[in-house]
């Protein structure tokens, strides 16, 4: 069945000498598998546009649990700002790794919340915020979701003191034992990270020690709570260490 599907390519795959498979995450199928023929010759008009993160609509042979073919590609964003970039291509990076790992544990649809990321980091947006706000959102469909209304420990709506990435959320002063006591801007940010509409975003106005806190939070949280070890995660830790 030939079809038109939006998508962005998040991995390359060699196939023959001249051939490739891609692996397409689409709105309307998920994350499928795609054979570009002849598309590593210099002559290709498939060349330029199945490398890594193309976004755009994609012409295919669509065949379902099986390998679909490619025909053709209709750009709808060169990512230019993101792949001109390192620190972006980065970001960018762990943000397809992360997608492929929720991607095997969820049949709902991310498409636009990983998109909509992927458009705000293209237009030059913090890239640490908006990848923790990927982050967060994706907590419910890795069966980890926070609870964000109240204390981790008992439930208490009141007297939210600070977070804890091994405790698990809020912590309210009843609960607090040894935990670090973060700034009230801290806990109010957390929670527009999650209630957010990406696509909404003009404008990002946070401060360094607030936008730290709640990377801390987040990686503690992951690498206790996900299951998860994603290589360019570890990248990403070290390239803000530097910064």
């Amino acid at each position: 069945m030939l079809t038109k599907v939006e998508g962005i390519i998040l991995k390359e795959t060699p196939y023959s000498n001249t051939s490739k498979i891609i692996s397409l995450y689409t709105r309307e199928y998920g994350l499928i598998s795609v054979l570009c023929k002849g598309a590593k010759r210099l002559n290709s008009p498939l060349r330029a546009n199945t490398i890594k993160y193309t976004y755009g609509y994609f012409h295919i042979m669509y065949k379902e649990d099986k390998l679909s073919t490619l025909t053709d590609v209709d750009i709808i964003n060169n990512l230019t700002n993101i792949k001109t970039d390192i620190v972006n291509v980065s970001y960018l990076g762990y943000m397809s790794e992360l997608t492929m790992q929720v991607l095997k544990q969820t049949s709902d649809d991310i498409f636009d919340i990983f998109i909509n990321a992927v458009l705000k980091l293209n237009e030059n947006m913090d890239p640490l915020v908006i990848t923790n706000i990927l982050e967060i959102k994706y907590l419910p469909y890795l069966g980890i979701g926070l609870n964000l209304e109240g204390c981790c420990k008992c439930g208490n709506q009141n007297s939210i003191v600070t977070i804890d990435g091994d405790a698990g959320g809020y912590i309210c002063s009843n609960c607090l034992r040894n935990e670090k006591i973060v700034d009230t801007k801290v806990l109010q940010m957390l929670r527009m990270y999650y209630y957010v509409d990406i696509k909404s975003i003009s404008e990002l106005k946070i401060s360094k020690s607030v936008k730290n806190e709640i990377n801390d939070f987040l990686n503690t949280y992951y690498d206790r709570y996900s299951g998860l070890y994603l290589y360019s995660k570890d990248f990403l830790k070290s390239l803000s260490k530097l910064g």
